[in-house]
This record gives structure tokens, sequence and C-alpha cells, in this order.
């Protein structure tokens, strides 16, 4: 059964209590939160055309299939980062990604070493950098492809040195040679990018030898409440569906990525987060202050009344006895090594001396 913690979403400020367990159980006094507004959008909602009629930019060194949007999603976390409208309503979104860079962290001190010069991969305003000390990390090097999420914190004091990057996650190359870094980290900002196996394999490549991976991305599981509410109601009210969440990685095909971008003594595990909110809206606010809205290619715009239904149909199929309604965060933790000969590898196959057959009967 996967671990699972709770928290929940209290109207602005919430006051978060967290625990440094990183199987711990959070919480988050829940009011009931505003009642909707007659507007021309729901709210805390853009109108739909921010995300559709943008063009097209994929990197030119993605190859594959381009499922998301990489020009939105940058436009997107732009707008999350608040710096031209409300930068403390963006600091409040944090929670999440702050959680989660806190066990990516509790991760890295599982590695008894200290560590030089480490990478933070898509590092959005900066969630693992609160987590370090000087006792562990050297130095870090913030990677991000919006400069306004990037930069949105640079003004606040850090316990280790920091150096910003403004660059593409799935470019990294182009920004660091070969061999450059004793760890790299990321939080959640791998499941944004087209082709995440050649962004895991530079990631290898930037690493020196024996040198640590360490990566949090939302899972296939992650807003399943969500995605079947607007299913259902886009069906009662359109007779079809769209894809209004974007599609994740399934936890069972991450350790052959990380063995197929070259990653040795790969480990992967989950965690499930559960985050309580007033109402489907409120969800939909946090995660465009999060910048983690739909970027996925030539998206359908969602009505007003598939949003009331799905609103109606995510409470009476989901909701909390309390009124509230969960919101299920699947995250996926992966761990892998740059190659180095120092490091254990499984014997040949047909070298082994000692017959498992006979010490299993020579035991029974």
């Amino acid at each position: 059964m996967r671990p699972t913690s709770t928290i929940f979403r209290a109207n602005y400020p919430p006051s978060l209590c967290w625990s440094s367990n990183r199987r711990s159980v959070l919480a988050v006094a829940c009011s009931s939160g505003s009642p909707l507004r007659s507007q021309s959008h729901l709210p805390g909602l853009a109108p739909p055309q921010y995300s559709t009629t943008a063009p097209i930019q994929p990197n030119a060194s993605t190859s594959g299939p381009v499922v998301f949007n990489r020009y939105v999603k940058k436009l997107q976390r732009d707008r999350a980062s608040g710096v031209d409208s409300n930068v403390e309503k963006s600091r409040q979104a944090d929670y999440l990604k702050d959680e989660v860079a806190e066990r990516v962290v509790d991760r890295l001190l599982d590695i008894k070493r200290r560590f030089g010069n480490v990478l933070d991969l898509g590092s959005g305003a900066g969630h693992i950098v609160k987590c370090l000390t000087p006792e562990l990390v050297q130095r870090l090097t913030m990677l991000d492809s919006s400069e306004k999420i990037l930069n949105r914190d640079a003004e606040l004091s850090t316990k280790v040195p920091v150096t910003r990057v403004l660059g593409d996650e799935e470019s990294l190359l182009e920004h660091f040679p070969e061999s450059s870094f004793d760890a790299v980290l990321s939080n959640m900002s791998l499941h944004w990018v087209n082709d995440l196996p050649g962004a895991l394999i530079q990631a290898r490549k930037v690493l020196k030898p024996d040198c640590a991976f360490i990566g949090a991305i939302l899972g296939n599981d992650t807003l399943y409440e969500l995605r079947t509410s607007l299913q259902l109601a886009e069906t009662e009210r359109k007779g079809g569906i769209a894809a209004h969440v974007s599609p994740m990685t399934d936890v069972r095909d991450m350790a052959s990525l990380l063995q197929r971008a070259g990653f040795t003594l790969t480990t992967v595990d989950v965690d499930e987060i559960v985050i309580s909110y007033p109402s489907m809206f409120e969800l939909l606010e946090d995660l465009q202050q999060m910048g983690e809205n739909n970027a996925i290619l030539n998206r359908a715009p969602l009505s007003r009344d598939v949003l009331l239904s799905a609103a109606s149909i995510y409470k009476a199929v989901y909701g909390n006895e309390d009124g509230s309604i969960p919101a299920t965060f699947d995250v996926i933790y992966m761990i892998g090594w740059s190659p180095d000969p120092s490091q254990p590898k499984p014997k040949e196959r047909g070298s082994a001396t000692v017959s498992l057959k006979n010490t299993l009967e020579n035991n029974s």
C-alpha cells in the first residue's frame, strides 16, 4: 500500500504545519472557502484564449512526438511567479512544491557525502534551496525556463551560494559541459518535458562519475478525481471528451527510463499526497498559481456549464464528509547514479560457484 500524506488547504493565507518525516501526515485547518462569483470567467481561472492561442515553439533539440507546448508552459510559469501581479499570493501556493522538495533533499541526506556543485533542474522560484545547508551542499545552480519565476525570490537570503541560469530542461548540455556537477536534483518539473528520456540522458551527462540524480515528478494517478469529473461533465454536456489534465508517466516505466538514460543503481518509489480544498475552483486556482495548469498542444477550452457540472460531480463522487474535496498528487521519486568502475556490478551470467538448488535443499 502506498504511503499517503494529507493536507487540508485553507483560505489564504494557509497555516502550514510541516513535519520532517518524509511519510508524515500533514495538516492545515480547512475552511469553507468563498462562494462562486458571477463574472465573465470562473474565480481563479484565466480566459481560455491565454493558453490556446499561444504560438507553438518546440525546442529544436526535442526528438519524438511533441505533447506539451513549452512556450505556453513558460507563459504559465511567468504568470505563476506573481511578479506582474502579486508575489505574496504566488508564494502562498508553494506548499506542495516545498513539501516535495523537502522529501527530495531528505533522500539526498541519505548519501553520506558533502556535495560541491549541485544543479537544481527546473528549479522554479527555489524550493530546494530552502532545504539545503552549507554542511550538505557548497553551492547550488538553479536552472529554469521562466526568468520571472527563476528570479522571483532572488532578493531573499539563502544558506548556500546560488547561481541562477535561464534555460530549458530539454537542452541542458547547451548550458553546462559534461561532468560539471556532483549531484542533479529536480523537483516537480520533468513531467512537463516532451523528451523525458533525452532530458534524463543529459542529466546523466552533466554529472561527474559516481554521482547521483534525484528527481520527483507527478505520476499518472495525479488528479484522477479532477480528470474523471471533467470527463463525466463534458460527456454529459458536450457528448464527448477532450484532454484537460496532462498525461503523466507511469511509475512502472520510470526504472526502465532511468536505465535507458544510462543510470546505474536505480531506485524508484511513490508517495500519494492528498490535499483537501473547499471546492474544485480553489484547486484550479492553486494549480494556476503553481504553474501546473494544462499545457497540452491544442487543448480545448472548458465552458462555464461544463466546469459547474464538473464541480458538482467532483463533490458528489469524491467529496469529504466536511464538505471539502480531495485532490491526489501521485509523486514519483527516482534515484540514479552516473556510471563509475568503482560501483558494484552483477556477476556475469553463469559465473556462480554455488548451486542455489543445493543450498535450499541442505537448509530444508
